[in-house]
């Protein structure tokens, strides 16, 4: 056998123990292009890792492997081709093996604790969007008070939030997508401080209403680039744990936020409300800028780029172990970029074109309207429950516990149940195509996973709960018998339900969006809480009239019978899903092609 081509200099590469398999960097590529060889290598002493970490076989040669080796830049050789290149210098030649293909490795290297870490640390940062929205309805009573301004009317300064809430992550989405997550976390964060300030010095509706608008441009932000880190860094197989446990961190604003705003509105009036938002908020920043990396793959690839400037967190020592190979650019796959992605008027419109997909389009507006619903029953609840049961600030801050705690419960316990269906759909997904658990399933299989059942395949069970809470609720809060104090036990139970299904079937939906959009998470979150937060804030805005209009029994009837007449949403997306998905998929596959063709001409 002809020996491999010496490179004329010593590769930068990490020398063991012969027989086994280094990553090489982006100044050996070229070198490594031209050791390509025919010929077939030894048996190879350390075990390969596919995709999602598992082993691959250690005996035998290359051509015994499922997975056949490319290189990088799409450039593809034949089956079983494996680079062998050999390191010269003074004292001696040695051989190594290189795998070339950036996918053939790990989706992410940090470990299963540092990928916690980070959830925990844009988990906190997700705080600030429910959290400045919910500790603020306790207080609705005393602002009203205090700007000589009818509920109604402040209650409109809850609607500018929540649209905004929906407008603004369509900006900083593409942002986050193109030009990193911790830029943009920390942009966010600085006109979020900045509102908060204003608004403690707030003295008439109008400067309230313009501030709240502003404090939301800052705060929702935070759920659609935590949504993009996540999915930077993990698997569809382990990210439903993830998005679960993110959703129910981020929700305990849902639930500790109107206590919070009840005690402090008590005892130190409701400007306080945002000087604590202020300090709480500095605190989050503060550990963004100290421990959050750059994890937007086209700027740090599966984890192994050496992150500079404003992408290289203050401490560096949890991620620069991983640091293998020089700052590039490189694309969402982890295979080196020819361009940076620019963010441009193009780049923000874009995700709207997400609308278009009939997949997206079902799965969003059913999601909508669950959670517009679930913004009512909780933007309404202190304007029904405080004159029913003559209840105090801090009183109407604690009615808010069990919608909190039914948001955070939801959220952990669904992302349990995603992560079971999808090893149960991936589990049967083998046993059609007959592939052996041991073995790791290609890319085009993962592709082929129905990811629409693994993901609603629990869903149903939830609808049923959330529509028959929201039937109950109204008759709960109407019938004169429950008009008393320990007939408040009922509604707050159904408030409980109607959360706890709620946030599942939000959960759900979350998960799949960044499913159907994994290289462009934050823009496919983004586009979500557009359509949610767009018609939540129609609805928040036209609740109160409708309950003094037509009453609170016969509200809550209808809503209930609208998410059964909008059911047959969730059907198409279970029976055509993954049609959809495909022929979407094969469409941008084309797109790409006739692109690539166009660049060489």
């Amino acid at each position: 056998m002809d020996k491999p081509p010496i490179l004329k200099r010593p590769a930068s590469i990490d020398i063991a123990a012969p027989g086994a398999f280094f990553t090489a960097t982006h100044n050996d590529r070229e070198e490594l292009r031209r050791a390509v060889t025919a010929d077939t290598p030894k048996a190879y002493e350390n075990p390969l890792q596919s995709e999602d970490g598992s082993a691959l076989p250690t005996s035998g040669t290359p051509a015994s492997i499922a997975h056949p080796w490319r290189t990088l830049n799409n450039t593809e050789y034949s089956d079983g081709h494996v680079v062998e290149i050999a390191l010269s210098d003074a004292d001696s030649e040695e051989r190594v093996s290189e795998k070339t293909d950036a996918k053939q490795g790990l989706y992410h290297v940090f470990s299963r604790r540092e990928k916690w870490l980070l959830v925990w640390i844009v988990s906190f940062a997700g705080l600030f969007s429910p959290l400045s929205s919910n500790i603020y309805f306790p207080a609705l009573g005393d602002i009203s008070a205090h700007v000589q301004t009818e509920i109604a009317m402040i209650s409109l300064t809850v609607t500018v939030y929540m649209a905004v809430q929906g407008v603004a992550p369509s900006l900083w989405g593409p942002l986050s997508d193109t030009r990193g997550r911790r830029v943009t976390f920390i942009c966010t964060f600085a006109v979020y401080l900045m509102a908060n300030i204003a608004l403690a010095f707030s003295r008439n509706f109008a400067s309230l209403m313009a501030f709240r608008a502003i404090q939301a441009a800052g705060s929702a932000a935070t759920i659609s680039v935590g949504a993009g880190v996540i999915g930077d860094i993990t698997t569809a197989k382990e990210r439903g744990g993830f998005m679960g446990s993110f959703g129910g961190i981020r929700m305990l604003g849902q639930s500790i936020g109107p206590v919070i705003g009840g005690i402090i509105t008590e005892f130190f009036g409701f400007h306080a409300i945002f000087w604590f938002l202020v300090i709480l908020g500095f605190m989050s920043l503060l550990v963004i800028v100290i421990f959050l990396p750059e994890t937007l793959r086209h700027i740090a690839g599966n984890g192994t780029i050496a992150l500079h400037g404003i992408h290289r967190p203050v401490v560096t020592r949890h991620v620069s172990k991983h640091w293998k190979q020089p700052h590039a650019e490189y694309n969402d796959q982890g295979d080196i970029s020819t361009s940076t992605p620019k963010f441009t008027l193009g780049s923000i419109l874009a995700p709207l074109q997400f609308l278009f997909e009939k997949d997206v389009f079902a799965t969003l507006l059913f999601g909508a309207f669950v959670y517009t619903i679930w913004s009512m029953v909780t933007s309404s609840t202190t304007a029904l429950f405080q004159p029913r049961y003559q209840l105090s600030n801090l009183q109407v801050g604690l009615i808010f516990l069990p919608n909190g705690a039914a948001c955070v419960s939801g959220s952990y316990f669904t992302g349990k149940i995603l992560d079971s269906d999808y090893r149960l759909v991936e589990t049967q997904y083998r046993a059609s195509h007959g592939i052996s658990v041991d073995t790791p399933l290609e890319t085009k299989q993962l592709s082929e996973l129905p990811l629409s059942r693994a993901r609603l395949r629990s869903s149903w069970y939830f609808v049923v709960l959330f529509v028959l809470a929201v039937a109950g609720y109204g008759f709960s809060l109407s019938t004169p018998l429950l008009a008393s104090t320990p007939g408040m036990a009922l509604p707050l139970v159904l408030q409980f339900v109607i959360a706890f299904s709620a946030t599942a079937i939000f959960t759900q939906n979350s998960a799949l969006m960044v499913d159907l959009y994994p290289g462009a998470s934050a823009s496919a979150t983004a586009v979500n809480n557009l359509v949610r937060c767009s018609l939540g804030a129609v609805g928040v805005a036209g609740v109160q009239f409708i309950i003094d209009r037509i009453g609170v029994k016969v509200t809550f009837l209808i809503f209930a019978v609208a998410i059964i007449a909008l059911t047959p949403l969730m059907w198409l997306q279970w029976k055509y899903g993954e049609t959809w998905r495909a022929q979407r998929m094969a469409r941008l596959a084309r797109r790409e092609g006739e692109q690539a063709v166009v660049a060489q001409v």
